[in-house]
């Protein structure tokens, strides 16, 4: 990798000023509340800053408390009408909101990648993404319709056990997925019948305007789905609001352990899907062919900052070595650019801090006496932006720094295991719980392996989201499931009515 200097900045700086002047949304004066554009009443704002360049395309309205107020009463007002809306006709609205939001696909993904530097090949598919969790949403509809009836022990009698919308909710939402992991919060709320406030984070506050275009286009009415941006201050106000009945929040464990108190306080339900440190356990038989297919995508998606990736390589000594080998040529041969080249697989992380938070645990590894095998603490491909190279480290032990705490950056370590069974003592020797994977030829035995990993989610041979199954996070990895009928039932609130049988 070598460093870009002179021309070839400026001619990355200029493409990335002609894509934003493309876009509809970069110096944004307004809030969505009820369906308009609403002015805030305070006049302090936040700058959207393009990774790759570090020059400042957008800015958005810091919210208030007042603004959150607004928010929420205009949640709250339109509530009643949505929720006696039949499953039905909720789903329809879904299914005409995902075709919405596809026909948004390029604008939505340029204007993603000039937020958080997330390659363009990534940011192409959250349309489709997105469109694929609204329609898998609205094909559990017949779920609300079915009467549950349940006979009392005995038989005399019966109980009728409704599933009832629980209310307005908060969607907080972090900036290295905004729009999908937004909407695997939006969709399961809207179906079951639920009004929202979405507070996305601060540096991704623009692609998330095209989920309310396509919400207004598929006559979601004024006040379903309303937008405040601002920072952690912002999300706090909302978090406490006392008209919230419900916060579902994607980030951070420590940032989740505070919203984790305050809904405590209040007695008000919650979703986390927190932090990860989720570990691959290679066995003797794997096949390193395969497993180079899959690995960026696995274990350094979205240049590292994806919370169930695999960044831990646990392996035996059988393919130690060739695993090294492997891995450090895939990493090391993969492109590191601009993200709006469909050809970069590394782009920059999101922001200048997280660059430097990245850098300071490459530098921690090298203290410790990790081996570098690609990367390490070199200069960046482009100069002004937050580009941090893509390492590898071998001979990493599960006492060090990098491969106890999430880093959020390109940065994979390679733990050497004596057997199968130290191997996944060390993938549970971790307060996270997300994701995994275990990779192995017979699929039978890797499977018994994944079953005794202690996580929320593991894969055997590859890792992926199924949007009909609960995905969440055990211990430090957060609270409660997305996805699935699981996810659903978090939007609900269960009313049972005893009767005598008919």
């Amino acid at each position: 990798m070598s460093v870009l200097e002179g021309s070839m900045i400026d001619q990355l700086r200029a493409t990335h000023r002609a894509a934003a002047a493309t876009l509809p949304y970069t110096h944004v004066a307004d809030l969505r509340i009820g369906g308009a554009s609403v002015r805030s009443t305070g006049s302090a704002h936040e700058t959207v800053v393009d990774p790759a360049t570090g020059e400042t395309w957008g800015s958005v309205p810091e919210g208030t408390a007042s603004d959150v107020d607004a928010a929420v009463a205009a949640a709250r007002a339109a509530f009643p009408s949505w929720a006696a809306r039949t499953p039905t006709e909720r789903a329809d609205a879904l299914r005409r909101m995902a075709d919405a939001v596809e026909r948004r696909a390029e604008v939505l993904a340029i204007t993603n990648t000039l937020e958080n530097g997330s390659p363009i090949a990534e940011t192409g598919g959250a349309a489709s993404n997105a469109a694929a969790i609204l329609r898998v949403f609205a094909s559990l509809s017949s779920y609300l319709e079915e009467p549950d009836i349940r006979p009392f022990p005995g038989g005399v009698n019966e109980t009728v056990v409704a599933r009832d919308p629980i209310g307005v909710c908060a969607l907080i939402a972090p900036w290295n997925f905004p729009i999908n992991l937004v909407v695997i919060k939006l969709a399961p709320a809207l179906l079951a019948g639920c009004t929202v406030v979405i507070k996305p984070a601060s540096p991704t506050p623009l692609s998330i305007r095209f989920l309310l275009d396509a919400a207004d286009e598929a006559g979601i009415p004024p006040g379903v789905i309303n937008l405040v941006t601002g920072g952690g201050a912002t999300g706090e106000i909302l978090v406490r609001h006392p008209d919230v009945d419900k916060v579902a929040f994607t980030g951070s464990t420590p940032v989740g352990r505070r919203i984790a108190a305050a809904c405590g306080e209040l007695l008000r339900p919650v979703t986390l899907e927190l932090g990860g440190k989720s570990a691959a356990i290679i066995l003797p038989d794997a096949d390193l062919d395969a497993m180079s297919s899959v690995l960026v995508r696995s274990c350094v998606r979205n240049t590292g900052q994806t919370c169930y990736i695999s960044t831990r390589l646990i392996a035996t000594p059988e393919r130690y070595d060739a695993l090294v080998d492997m891995v450090t040529a895939t990493v090391g041969a993969a492109r590191v650019g601009d993200p709006l080249d469909p050809a970069t697989v590394f782009g920059p992380v999101a922001t200048a801090a997280q660059r430097d938070k990245v850098m300071g645990y490459v530098r921690s590894g090298i203290a410790e006496d990790a081996r570098v095998t690609v990367g390490g603490d070199i200069a960046p491909p482009i100069e002004g932006g937050s580009f941090v190279a893509p390492t590898v480290f071998a001979d990493v032990s599960p006492d060090m720094r990098i491969a106890r705490e999430e880093i959020f950056g390109p940065i994979i370590t390679i733990i050497p295991a004596r057997d199968v069974d130290d191997a996944v003592a060390i993938s549970n020797s971790t307060n996270f719980g997300l994701g995994g994977i275990v990779f192995g030829s017979d699929e039978d035995a890797a499977f018994q392996v994944a079953r005794r990993v202690d996580t929320g989610s593991i894969g055997v041979n590859f890792f992926a989201s199924n949007h009909y199954a609960p995905f969440g996070g055990r211990h430090d990895s957060g609270l409660g499931v997305e996805y699935g009928i699981e996810g659903l039932n978090a939007y609900l609130t269960p009313q049972s009515v005893h009767r005598r049988s008919r």
